[in-house]
């Protein structure tokens, strides 16, 4: 009876214990509430204020977007994740904020930008009359540096850049060059080439860049058109690539490369004459810019806490076909509220199969795409798996929102 008894004890320390790891490594160490309802994070864990459960945060019912409802209630609460409502798991801080509302993308858009200086693709050899060379990796310049100056001069254009290599006679050129978010002072020697008596640096630069994605949102509060859920980067050095302006304009579904396992698909589109936005960021959440005009119409959808997103059914908008965006099913097959990752906090499955039909699943170009989950905007695709085009993944709507208010912040 006793041994029974210690087995029995032995197997309900083993569970708890496996509850709780698993709570220390899957709950978020922050989030966000809009009403008084205490938060659980999935059964058996559930969020509570170092006062007690939420009821005593003080956190307001409201959460709508108003000026008013909110105005006295502490932003940040310290509390802490508990197992079945009494064993402790792990700390954690509760942020208070009213519920915000967004019109939910889904269309098409071109993205032309310019670079914030001078980038530089790769570095190679050249034909000299004394042989081969590479004068611009012997400086020690690199894959994905950004040239910003030549001999204290801004260079923002490849021909400022070329101009400034021929033109030189053979003479040293002081580079300045961004890397790693460092300044370096760089010194280059170009060469004189076997072909004529073109001086030359082995050189592969860009200035500028086109594509397209997907709209995520239209934001009537920061006047802020928000899309792609990740950066543009460099094709051959992978960088983020600086921008010093650009235009968001409208676009057009031509046709789609469907996606196959290990080939991503690709929708192909065209530009048209009416801009969207200005651009005025590129980074790791998506590309964002500001509107020249109010945002189109449509219903405001509200967006979903972190906290609020789960696995389950969802719908994808999408435009797959010229300029009309339809919805489609999804399933949102994983939440991971810890990811290191800022664009992967979940996985998505494309479950639809007029979708499937359409594209094979997640394309480039569908970067993006709004997520709808219980009625509100969850998040956007990033990414497709190379070798499964129906699942991908996806960013949070919220931190994308985050993003284009502090951007709108600092106008």
């Amino acid at each position: 009876m006793v041994q029974r008894a210690a087995a029995f004890l032995l197997v309900c320390g083993m569970v708890y214990l496996g509850f709780i790891g698993y709570g220390m490594h899957a709950l978020p160490e922050q989030f966000t509430v809009t009403n008084q309802q205490q938060l659980a994070q999935g059964a058996p864990y559930s969020a509570q204020t170092l006062a007690g459960p939420m009821e005593a945060a003080g956190v307001p019912s409201q959460d709508l977007e108003d000026p008013q409802a909110s105005a006295d209630v502490p932003k940040e609460i310290s509390g802490a994740f508990k197992f079945l409502k009494f064993f402790p798991v792990k700390p954690t801080k509760i942020t208070v904020a009213k519920r915000s509302y967004v019109v939910a993308g889904g269309d098409i858009f071109g993205i032309k930008l310019y670079t914030k200086g001078v980038l530089v693709a790769k570095t190679d050899l050249v034909a000299t009359q004394n042989g081969n060379a590479n004068p611009a990796q012997t400086a020690g310049l690199r894959s994905g540096d950004v040239i910003t100056k030549i001999n204290g001069s801004e260079v923002n254009r490849k021909k400022e850049v070329s101009d400034a290599i021929e033109q030189s006679g053979g003479t040293p050129l002081q580079i300045t060059v961004e890397r790693g978010g460092s300044e370096l002072q760089l010194e280059c020697t170009p060469v004189k080439s076997a072909l004529g008596d073109k001086y030359i640096a082995g050189l592969w630069i860009r200035d500028s860049s086109a594509g397209i994605g997907t709209v995520t949102f239209y934001d009537k509060k920061s006047n802020t058109l928000a899309g792609l859920g990740h950066a543009i980067c460099d094709v051959d050095s992978g960088e983020v690539i600086p921008i010093s302006g650009g235009e968001l304009v409208s676009a057009k579904v031509m046709g789609c490369y469907k996606g196959v396992d290990g080939t991503p698909g690709e929708l192909c589109g065209v530009f048209e004459p009416q801009q969207l936005a200005t651009l005025e960021r590129n980074g790791e959440t998506g590309v964002y810019g500001q509107l020249g005009e109010a945002p189109p119409d449509g219903e405001l959808m509200p967006v979903a806490l972190k906290s609020e997103v789960k696995p389950g059914p969802a719908e994808i908008l999408v435009t797959v076909s010229g300029k009309e965006k339809h919805s489609y099913q999804v399933e949102i097959t994983r939440v991971s509220p810890n990811s290191n990752s800022v664009q992967k906090n979940m996985t998505i499955k494309v479950t639809d199969p007029a979708l499937i039909e359409a594209t094979g699943g997640i394309v480039q170009g569908m970067s993006g795409s709004p997520l709808i989950q219980d009625g509100m905007l969850a998040g956007a695709v990033t990414h497709v798996f190379v070798n499964s085009p129906l699942e991908g993944y996806a960013i949070y709507a919220e931190t994308m929102l985050e993003t284009a208010r502090h951007s709108s912040a600092q106008r």
